[in-house]
């Protein structure tokens, strides 16, 4: 039997309510097996996915109108008008092709670019759990359909409206949809809007189990989603970038200005002068810019989701290049994530666990020898109170699946695997001993309790917690001394790297009175669960450190702990140096240089966060948990694990680690370093080209030369050396040594640290061949107009194939490519008839062809020769 239809009706409010169908159970006899597979499928082909409407993607009209609205384009176009005005219809018919082509790249780029972005956002949709053929399933939100039987708990966001049927302190914060700060508790119920979830919303606090009455567009999320249709911002780099195009543009005006009274005053034609000027404008500065940039870090996030990150917002990757701190959680980051048992102790004994992972095999051992359940009452007693006291199952090996899998918190899973093997089955307890109340666990607390029914009627409370919570006279009956002996040796197994929780619990009849359950309980025991370091984060910490990106712990986990791992992987040298937050200002130490914090809260965690970067530090942040939440959304950049981590920590990051590996996270700011060097590579080719075309145009006049170019030539330079080889320039893979420097700094602009002057030398290096060329060819009475159109062409080329990061090896085989094309299409511009009539050249002898060819060539040497100067002055700065 399945879940009954439920016919969805709005109430006063707009927001759909479920109301039992004509012939249709009450929500109260909703069975516990929730749909079967077989309806749910039905039911998702019926009426569609979870999905809400996506934004409609510009039409190509509109796409194109985009592009010709750039200011550099108009200028062409006005240039274009003035040029069939004037029936200069040669020039006129160069001008308007390279409109198309420009316009034609764009839009195309812009395509891929978006298409990029989406893959990306599909690898991030969301998951959701369910109860379907009576097991609890994790399925692709998108795949929910009305009826199915949602299962929540803290951390999730919901995944779709729904009316909660099972609530245990259900706690909801709903500002996302009502812009209310104060979350609100819901309880199960058959009416009543406090029984309701709405998509979008977070489970603060507690579980739960809903039933879905609304998906997709008819959610409430899903009304609010259809009414936004603004189009994505630029990145900030891309704002940065087209800043920097104004100021190149205002500066290129103002040269070009000169050109063209030079030109005037030269006796030039005004008509052609004033189509020079116009066409050095937009020769001087790469108007294609913006659409390479996105194009290029869309490309890099690809790249990185290759490498097993996932960029959720693409200014990222521009973020990532310049981190300077890594903050980092414990527990599955620098850890295994897998959480063993391996120690156990209670007032009478104590006893080792072994085995390793979550698989229920291996033995528990009190002075060598084996024990199983009855064996060691204390033992026993201890490992039942912590399967009861516990929210966690474990799945057996099935279908796609060769592994025990943990479902819930790890440790609450270690808990259940060591009980296992002493064979005490988690599903006969928790029958024997149904639930019947909860105090869940929180950040602030630091301990979960449950109520559970005896058979004789009594009633049972279990606690377990941190140490520190628990050993405490408000909540033992125990004498002081044994309190005391329990704490000491809590802090033994925490120096030693185990994390502790302490386990008690007592029993009440009617009579007991009505005080706190977390009242007047007997400690049963202590229990000691290694999270060993994973293999690769001693590497990864020295990675960083050698990249001049500084890790930092922060953690929620006993000082002694923390320390432990911390000195293990490197990260202190001393254990004596981690910050307990719950004595020291966390935010007023990590102004400080502190780099190890235990026992930190949300909050401390944003104060941390806020400290480092008030400092002037660029933080990236790890996170898995929903208290996580704020820290990540607060950080430059925010990282959630993709496996482990909670939909809240998924949402509010920029990355999300599809392997839970930190070294990922290095590997991502390598990525994030070669994107933003590749641009960097771009705007010097680019800016240095266009420098050398104004320098030529300056120059000329005054070394006979009285117009060097023609309009049509310096468009048909622009086009061939800014497009296809401007492209491949921005898939150059990563310099070698990139993250053995440190990273830039956050002032850092586009053009600083050297570029300017790097632009200005090989600027001037490319001029001066050209200028170079049309003099011997106008002294030898050669086509020196041709050969200066020739030189300048081949001269950028090779300042290309110069740029490469890895010279000397078949690294990006593309620039070859479009070099290659770019340099036949220079050839065919010499020699073909109708290029030769529209671009005004003549065909050169081939010993002309070859002299010149083999002296553009010095743009190769030029730029390989500005690369060691720039690399040796860095290295001095470098230097204390």
């Amino acid at each position: 039997m399945t879940v009954p239809n439920l016919q969805i009706a709005p109430d006063a409010s707009g927001v759909a309510q479920p109301s039992a169908g004509a012939g249709a159970a009450p929500l109260a006899a909703l069975e516990a097996s929730g749909l079967s597979s077989g309806d749910a499928a039905l039911r998702l082909a019926r009426d569609g996915g979870n999905v809400l409407p996506a934004r409609r993607p510009p039409p190509l009209w509109r796409r194109i109108v985009a592009q010709l609205r750039d200011p550099l384009v108009l200028v062409l176009l006005a240039a274009a008008a003035f040029t069939l005005a004037t029936a200069d219809f040669t020039d006129a018919s160069v001008i308007l092709f390279v409109i198309i082509v420009n316009t034609t790249v764009g839009v195309i780029q812009e395509v891929k670019a978006e298409r990029a972005i989406s893959a990306l956002s599909a690898l991030t949709a969301p998951a959701a759990r369910v109860v379907r053929d009576g097991e609890h399933r994790e399925v692709p939100a998108a795949d929910l359909v009305v009826g199915d039987l949602l299962v929540l708990a803290e951390g999730d966001i919901v995944p779709a409206d729904a009316h909660v049927v099972e609530a245990s302190a259900l706690l909801i914060d709903e500002a996302a949809l009502t812009g209310e700060s104060a979350p609100v508790d819901k309880s199960a119920g058959p009416d009543g809007v406090a029984a309701d979830v709405s998509a979008g919303t977070v489970v603060v606090r507690g579980r739960g189990q809903a039933v879905i009455t609304a998906t997709g567009a008819a959610s409430a999320m899903g009304r609010i989603a259809a009414m936004m249709t603004t189009a994505p911002a630029m990145t900030p780099l891309q704002r940065r970038l087209a800043g920097v195009g104004r100021l190149l543009a205002a500066g290129a005006l103002v040269l070009c200005a000169v050109v063209l009274a030079l030109g005037v005053f030269r006796g030039q034609p005004l008509q052609l002068m004033i189509v020079t000027a116009i066409t050095l404008v937009v020769a001087a500065v790469p108007e294609s810019l913006p659409a390479v940039v996105t194009l290029s870090l869309a490309l890099g996030a690809r790249r990185m989701t290759a490498r097993h990150a996932v960029i959720r917002r693409l200014p990222a990757v521009e973020t990532l290049g310049s981190v300077t701190v890594l903050a980092t959680d414990k527990t599955g980051t620098l850890t295994e994530g897998q959480m063993v048992l391996r120690q156990l102790w209670t007032p009478t004994g104590e006893a080792q666990v072994e085995g390793s992972g979550y698989a229920p095999h291996g033995d528990i051992r009190r002075d060598d020898t084996v024990v199983a359940d009855g064996d060691l009452p204390d033992v026993s007693q201890l490992l039942r109170a912590a399967v009861l006291c516990n929210d966690g199952s474990l799945q057996p090996p099935g279908g796609d699946n060769p592994d025990w899998l943990p479902v819930g918190d790890p440790t609450e899973v270690a808990l259940l695997t060591a009980a296992a093997k002493l064979g005490i089955d988690r599903e006969t307890l928790h029958t024997h001993l149904p639930r019947i109340g909860e105090e869940p666990f929180d950040s602030v607390r630091k301990r979960m309790s449950t109520t559970h029914r005896l058979p004789d009627g009594t009633t049972r409370t279990v606690c377990k917690g941190a140490p520190e919570a628990v050993l405490q006279p408000e909540v033992l009956a125990d004498p002081a001394e044994l309190i005391d002996r329990a704490a000491a040796r809590a802090d033994a197994l925490a120096a030693d790297g185990y994390r502790v929780l302490a386990v008690a619990q007592a029993d009440h009849t009617p009579s007991t009175g009505s005080g706190s359950p977390e009242q007047g309980l007997t400690l049963l025991g202590l229990v000691a669960i290694l999270d060993p370091p994973r293999a690769s984060a001693g590497a990864t910490v020295a990675a960083c450190q050698r990249a001049g990106i500084t890790p930092v712990l922060i953690t929620g986990d006993h000082p002694a702990t923390a320390g432990a791992i911390a000195v293990e992987l490197g990260i202190i040298a001393n254990g004596d140096d981690v910050v307990d937050c719950r004595t020291a200002e966390p935010g007023e130490r990590a102004g400080h240089g502190a780099r190890v914090f235990a026992r930190a809260t949300p909050q401390q965690k944003v104060a941390i966060i806020d400290a480092l970067r008030a400092a002037g530090q660029v933080v990236a942040m790890t996170g898995d948990g929903v208290n996580d939440g704020p820290a990540l959304h607060r950080a430059d950049i925010g990282v959630a694990m993709g496996k482990r981590g909670t939909e809240v920590a998924r949402q509010a990051a920029d990355l999300v680690l599809a392997d839970d590996e930190l070294a990922t996270v290095v590997a991502a700011a390598e990525e994030g370093r070669r994107v933003y060097a590749n641009i960097r590579r771009f705007l010097l080719y680019a800016l240095s080209g266009g420098a050398a075309e104004i320098a030529v145009m300056l120059a000329g006049p005054f070394v006979g030369l009285a117009l060097p170019l023609l309009p049509a030539q310096i468009l048909w330079i622009n086009l061939i050396t800014h497009g296809l080889p401007g492209l491949a320039l921005g898939s150059e893979p990563v310099d070698p040594d990139v993250m053995d420097q440190p990273p830039r700094p956050p002032s850092e602009t586009i053009l600083g640290a050297g570029l300017w002057q790097r632009i200005l030398r090989v600027g001037t290096v490319v001029a001066a061949v050209t200028i170079g060329v049309g003099i011997w060819a106008h002294a030898t009475d050669r086509p020196w107009q041709t050969l200066t159109f020739l030189a300048l062409g081949v001269t950028q080329l090779a300042v290309a194939l110069g740029s490469r990061a890895q010279p000397g090896t078949r690294a990006n085989p593309m620039l070859f490519a479009a070099v290659g094309a770019a340099l036949i299409l220079q050839l065919a511009g010499l020699y073909l008839p109708p290029l030769q009539s529209l671009l005004g050249t003549q065909a050169p002898a081939i010993t002309d062809l070859i002299i010149v060819t083999a002296v553009s060539t010095l743009g190769y040497a030029a730029i390989r020769l500005d690369r060691r100067v720039h690399t040796t002055n860095r290295n001095h700065r470098s230097q204390p």
